[in-house]
């Protein structure tokens, strides 16, 4: 993992790389569970279609906090294209994942600790977070959807 540039606030920065740990993580689990052709549970989230849609909705995802979070902040948009849909992500996910990663690394640094705390904002779905909120929200993101699919292929090869 590339390390980063001196930030204002070191939360941000740990945030940001504890991000890209957890999401390239969660994509090489994601390929495993492809290579083991393992089903996702049946529900109607558009999401979990296949896996596919899976690695769509947190590639989007992670592009989408940064978005929110600058947005918020009243920083320039960071210019994250979106990712490529689900009947291209499997060829274009590694590309597109430098890419994403990439993009995280600067719109923060110059932002002093303050704003990281204070005021908050409504997210997209309805729940209040500050920006150092939002960001562990960012985090976690991924490190959830790896917990359910390690779960699924543990499951698959007990059978």
């Amino acid at each position: 993992m590339e390390e980063l540039r001196k930030y204002k606030y070191n939360g941000a920065r740990t945030l940001v790389l504890l991000h890209d740990k957890h999401l390239r993580s969660c994509v090489q689990t994601w390929r495993e569970a492809k290579r083991l052709n393992i089903n996702l549970p049946v529900t109607e989230d558009e999401y979990y279609k296949s896996l596919e849609t899976l690695l769509f909705h947190f590639l989007r995802s992670a592009r989408n906090y940064m978005v929110w979070i600058c947005d918020k902040l009243g920083l320039p948009d960071p210019q994250i294209e979106n990712p490529p849909e689900p009947d291209s992500i499997e060829e274009k996910a590694d590309e597109y994942l430098f890419y994403l990663l990439d993009k995280w690394k600067t719109p923060l640094a110059e932002i002093e600790e303050e704003k990281f705390h204070s005021p908050v904002y409504t997210s997209r779905w309805g729940v209040d977070y500050c920006i150092d909120a939002m960001l562990e929200h960012a985090v976690m993101h991924p490190v959830r959807h790896e917990f359910q699919l390690k779960n699924l292929i543990q499951s698959e090869k007990m059978i």
